[in-house]
């Protein structure tokens, strides 16, 4: 009797593990999860931790191949709302929460763009670039970044210069989670020297990340960090060099990512845990529980960990969504954070821009701290300045 007991549990628990494993590699959970299991966040207990809330957005106004009717209500309705959204918010430094446009090239319409521009003129946010493309050429790639960094900037006011150099300079978000030819089948990509191809054409980082459950995912996760490409190779950012204080920049492109884990707390069937992957709609809106998880996960530059990024993303323009991120979701989110992370004695809210993440991380790795505020234009001036940053790394080695 005893033996047939044994025998039952035993199948019950191989049945349980292969189940198990086939859940993870159906949604590709075994790239990462190593990692981030190993990975412990830090605690900080002695200072005050500054948050930096970054929501970047893959802002696709034609999405469905909708008629100019549809797509000119989502874009007018962005304008009008996020308005109203923003202006009942404020951080630690003033600012009402910024939304950075990853704007895709392959659909741009200048009434759209003259619309947003004039959204961010007003300090709501700012305008980066989203490309999807596929069977791509290395040449082709190039003239499409240029023409489109040109177009948005001249005649949108939108994307800095480097104040050293004089180069039109912005972040990338890649269409479909491709980033680097990451799919395994080399659909939605096609070139394998990306990394290169956009550290020269002025790419200051990638935003693209996380994308699990999609395959594309790294297994580098919850980190900031530099990718060197190996041309010969695809998803040459699936690790790389965490960046740290008193570091030097090293590799192609720095990769700056959302954060990726296990929900406990909304599992399915009451079991398996849903994966946690910063993405914000109406089938996952910001609830405080979530709020909590991304600011526990604690991403970093090392040895700053008083310094944590948040950075969170969405496809903003389907309807579906549309009431969870401007409407009363997106207020208790704001809510939430300002009443939970904004208190000036344990934590400190900073609203930021894809841009402003970027100075930050510099200043980090420069080796500055204190207020992070403070950093916000460090090395790369808002869009449409030329005056040249407050701080220069050449200020900071004096």
């Amino acid at each position: 009797m005893w033996t047939m007991a044994l025998l039952l549990a035993f199948a019950l628990l191989l049945t349980l593990a292969i189940a198990t494993t086939l859940a993870i590699r159906a949604r590709h959970m075994q790239v990462w999860l190593g990692s981030y299991l190993r990975r412990r966040p830090p605690r900080v207990t002695d200072k005050p931790v500054h948050v930096m809330f970054c929501f970047v957005d893959h802002f696709e106004p034609a999405w469905g191949k909708v008629d100019l009717a549809t797509q000119r209500a989502r874009v007018d309705r962005w304008c009008r709302d996020y308005r109203q959204l923003a202006d009942a918010h404020r951080d630690a430094d003033g600012r009402p929460p910024q939304h950075t446009f990853f704007y895709p090239e392959e659909e741009y319409r200048e009434e759209h763009l003259h619309k947003l521009a004039s959204l961010c003129a007003e300090g709501y946010g700012e305008i980066e670039i989203h490309l999807h493309h596929d069977n791509d050429t290395p040449e082709h790639f190039k003239a499409t970044i240029e023409r489109f960094n040109r177009l948005l900037h001249e005649r949108h006011n939108a994307l800095p210069r480097d104040p050293n150099t004089g180069q039109l300079r912005f972040g990338f978000i890649h269409g479909n989670w491709c980033l680097d030819n990451s799919r395994a089948d080399g659909r939605w990509c096609g070139l394998n020297n990306e990394l290169v191809l956009l550290r020269e054409l002025g790419c200051y980082a990638d935003f693209t990340l996380p994308s699990a459950p999609s395959e594309t995912q790294t297994r580098m996760v919850n980190a900031i960090y530099y990718a060197t490409d190996d041309p010969g190779k695809p998803k040459s950012h699936d690790t790389g060099q965490p960046v740290r204080v008193g570091g030097k920049p090293s590799g192609d492109l720095l990769i700056v990512q959302g954060p990726l884990g296990l929900n406990w707390r909304n599992r399915r069937f009451g079991i398996v845990p849903r994966i946690e992957n910063a993405d914000v709609r109406r089938a996952c809106p910001p609830t405080p529980e979530r709020i909590d998880n991304w600011v526990d996960t604690g991403i970093h530059v090392e040895g700053r960990p008083e310094w944590v990024f948040v950075k969170v993303h969405t496809h903003g323009t389907q309807e579906r969504d549309m009431d969870t991120l401007l409407g009363d979701a997106a207020h208790r989110m704001h809510r939430h954070l300002e009443h939970a992370y904004n208190d000036g004695r344990r934590y400190v809210l900073h609203y930021v821009t894809a841009r402003e993440v970027y100075n930050i991380i510099k200043a980090a790795e420069a080796g500055l701290s204190g207020n992070p505020h403070d950093y916000r234009d460090y090395e790369l001036p808002p869009p449409g300045v030329l005056s040249p940053p407050k701080h220069s790394p050449r200020d900071v080695a004096a």
